[in-house]
């Protein structure tokens, strides 16, 4: 079986955001599988997405930090400037993080780590809503 999907995210301040409740309804088909995969794949160029720690709040500011840290907003040496000082940092961050996830579908649902949850890492202040392809596959129930 296939199925695909288009969710879209409504816009979100700039951060670490967890997705996967959001994710995992938009895929109804998820819960007649036995095992498969879900592929996420995000359609911008100035947010990515990972895998990561579900339960603490600081672990995402972290992130956030970290990333700040390494690619800052505004570095002089930086030429694509004209969409703003955090556009060429969010695409350098999104190019470190990626724009996919490939999931495994295990007894009709995501088989995450217990501590495992899907972020969107949102690297614009502005960045707006925010799609994702959903592509699921596998063998039924």
């Amino acid at each position: 079986m296939w199925a695909q999907h288009l969710l879209t995210l409504p816009a979100r301040r700039r951060g670490f955001h967890l997705i996967t409740r959001e994710v995992a309804a938009a895929v109804p088909e998820l819960a007649r599988l036995r095992v498969g995969l879900l592929h996420v794949f995000l359609q911008h160029t100035s947010a990515s997405l990972t895998l990561n720690e579900n339960a603490s709040p600081d672990v995402r500011r972290d992130f956030e930090r970290y990333f700040n840290h390494a690619v800052p907003d505004g570095w002089p040496a930086f030429e694509h400037t004209l969409e703003g000082p955090d556009d060429m940092p969010a695409h350098i961050k999104a190019s470190l993080l990626g724009p996919s996830l490939s999931l495994p579908v295990q007894g009709g649902c995501l088989a995450l780590g217990t501590w495992q949850g899907i972020y969107l890492c949102e690297h614009r202040d502005d960045g707006g809503a925010r799609r994702l392809v959903l592509t699921v596959q596998g063998e039924r129930l």
